[in-house]
């Protein structure tokens, strides 16, 4: 609180870039952690929050006539513009600002004040949640190829490893340490993800210190341990994610790439991707093109394509996709590295982990992931007391109903097996992804936003299942109830099959006497000799076989119809006006027969 000068400012302006003309007016409020609009609407009292380390820039502009502008740029693409009426409160939230968003201590970090009123042990099991033993033990492992060290105990090898990690079976630890010594920063090749339907695996490490013709046998045994560890090939790929010409420009200052010359059975590949420095550098072009307030579309198109971003994205997904086909198609291993060995390396191993295995296309997988080529492989534990910090994995698992995707299907053929993405250029023209980089822009965005949409859809289909599943029961009983009455009836008629006539005589079954007392004759015929079962029902075939008057007055539906032509007494009679209620009668006999 220390470093706020002003903690409170009036009749302060927050600008709707898109309509600048429609500001809300409120009061703005400087805290230890965040920074808070309030709009002074006295039935709605919206509130504006920015948390202080998701500032990335804050520009204070040129006094107007209607005050001074402060334009607040933030990491998760948010843009903030205020008009403070006076200069000098401007100022003071600017100065006060630039120190709360550069912390220089690390308790001074959002996440040590935090404090979600959990006790000691609820604290513990949030961080628990993610155990990557556990993962590990998904895979497959530890096995005969793979096993658990702890060379890098208490951080002794490599300061920015995990304490525990595998390794190939056959390397020692004097192969490890000798590696990690060729190595930046000491970043020896480790296991990232192993595919164990096939043996193959991805292996992560920084460059190594060959400069033009150094070289070390311990590393060379290193890569040699990582190809013996997969019996279904004789190679290994080692692919290098930075363009060619950069990975040239580190060997004059004694880093580089591997000399295929002193490493046998690699293959290596140039993937192309930037530097952190030149992509921070397009993402700033490109979030610049979001700020024009109405640009053309020919404006628009030409600032994306000028900012490369698109292109920074298809080369990371070309990297994710060649290392997933070497793995699960070639049945390769692969070794991973950039200059470091923690950005570029970190993203395609990760979109190889995403393409080839669908558990980490859940939400527990994904966390899974994020810990283990991400945390685990770059931030320093040591400078992570986690006594004093909650995990964020344990509000995200809790909330997780929220970040589901609301149209997931386990049985999708999308969810199941390797993804295959398509990386032509047309595939990524038109990927710019407005719901992220502009989805705080009320002008740009519909009047329902995407997630209550799809949870519309996905409501309205639940009911539309919900709906087919009653109708398929009832269809089941309904099919039930029929089986029961063709059950019944033939029970009811077996006595009369049993009562002196002869089972081959069918005509006897297929008359009305079965079902109707008043009808105490009918002549005997003889049709040809069918299934019993088919005695159940009276069929036009059977009246044309049993009588011919019946056979020429016969409806084409139903023979049903066509009884009324016949005296209860067995005599016939020429139709009359009233005949349509006797064959009305004599049917509904039949059918509740």
């Amino acid at each position: 609180m220390e470093h706020i000068r002003t903690p409170k400012v009036e009749n302060v302006r927050l600008v709707d870039r898109v309509s600048p003309k429609k500001a809300a007016l409120g009061t703005l409020y400087l805290t230890a952690t965040h920074v808070i609009f309030v709009e002074n609407t006295p039935d709605t009292r919206k509130e504006t929050w920015i948390l202080h380390s998701q500032i990335s820039t804050i520009e204070k502009q040129a006094t107007t006539a209607t005050g001074c502008p402060l334009l607040i740029r933030c990491k998760n693409f948010q843009i903030i513009q205020l008009i403070i009426p006076q200069e000098r409160d401007c100022h003071d939230v600017y100065i006060s600002l630039i120190r709360l968003a550069r912390p220089v201590k690390y308790e001074e970090l959002y996440c040590f004040s935090f404090n979600p009123m959990l006790d000691k042990e609820e604290r513990e099991q949030g961080w628990l949640l993610i155990d990557l033993s556990e993962e590990y033990k998904r895979m497959g492992l530890p096995n005969n190829y793979w096993q658990l060290s702890d060379v890098n105990r208490d951080y002794r090898v490599c300061d920015s490893y995990p304490t525990e990690l595998y390794v190939p079976k056959s390397a020692t630890a004097h192969i490890i340490v000798g590696s990690s010594k060729f190595r930046s920063r000491r970043r020896f090749p480790a296991l990232s993800y192993y595919y164990k339907g096939n043996h193959a695996s991805i292996c992560r490490s920084s460059q190594p210190l060959s400069g033009f013709s150094a070289r070390c046998l311990e590393d060379e045994q290193m890569l040699q341990a990582i190809r013996k560890a997969n019996p279904g090939s004789d190679f290994i790929y080692v692919v290098d994610t930075r363009p060619k010409l950069n990975a040239m420009a580190n060997r004059a200052a004694g880093k580089g790439y591997e000399n295929e010359d002193n490493y046998s059975n690699i293959k290596f590949q140039f993937i192309g991707i930037e530097n952190i420095h030149v992509m921070r550098n397009s993402l700033q072009k490109m979030l610049e093109v979001c700020e024009l307030k109405s640009p053309s579309m020919s404006d628009f198109l030409w600032g994306l394509e000028n900012s490369g971003w698109l292109r920074h994205i298809k080369a990371i997904m070309d990297a994710g996709i060649f290392i997933a086909k070497a793995v699960s198609e070639e049945g390769a291993s692969v070794l991973v590295h950039c200059s470091d060995g923690w950005d570029r390396t970190a993203q395609v191993c990760s979109v190889a982990s995403l393409l080839l295995d669908p558990h980490y296309r859940t939400l527990r997988g994904f966390m899974v992931l994020i810990e283990k080529d991400w945390i685990s492989f770059g931030h320093k534990f040591n400078h992570r007391i986690q006594e004093r910090t909650y995990s964020l994995w344990a509000h995200l698992w809790k909330n997780r109903a929220d970040y589901l995707n609301p149209l997931f299907r386990a049985d999708h053929s999308q969810t199941q097996g390797s993804l295959h993405l398509p990386t032509t250029p047309c595939n990524f023209m038109y990927k710019f992804w407005s719901g992220m980089y502009n989805r705080f822009e009320k002008g740009m965005q519909p009047r329902q936003s995407v997630t209550d949409y799809l949870m519309a859809v996905k409501e309205e289909t639940q009911q539309l299942e919900e709906e087919l599943e009653a109708l398929e029961e009832r269809l089941e009983k309904i099919q039930r109830v029929q089986l029961d009455d063709t059950k019944v009836k033939s029970k009811q008629s077996e006595p009369s099959r049993h009562s002196g006539f002869s089972t081959s005589d069918n005509s006897t079954a297929n008359t009305p006497q079965d079902y109707s007392g008043n009808m105490k004759s009918f002549p005997s015929r003889s049709p040809s000799q069918g299934d019993e079962d088919s005695a159940l029902i009276l069929t036009q075939d059977n009246l044309k076989s049993s009588d011919p008057d019946l056979s020429a007055n016969s409806d084409q539906e139903s023979g049903v119809e066509d009884l009324s032509c016949r005296s209860p007494s067995g005599g016939e009679h020429a139709p009359s006006e009233d005949s349509g209620k006797d064959r009305d009668s004599d049917e509904a006999v039949f059918l509740t027969a």
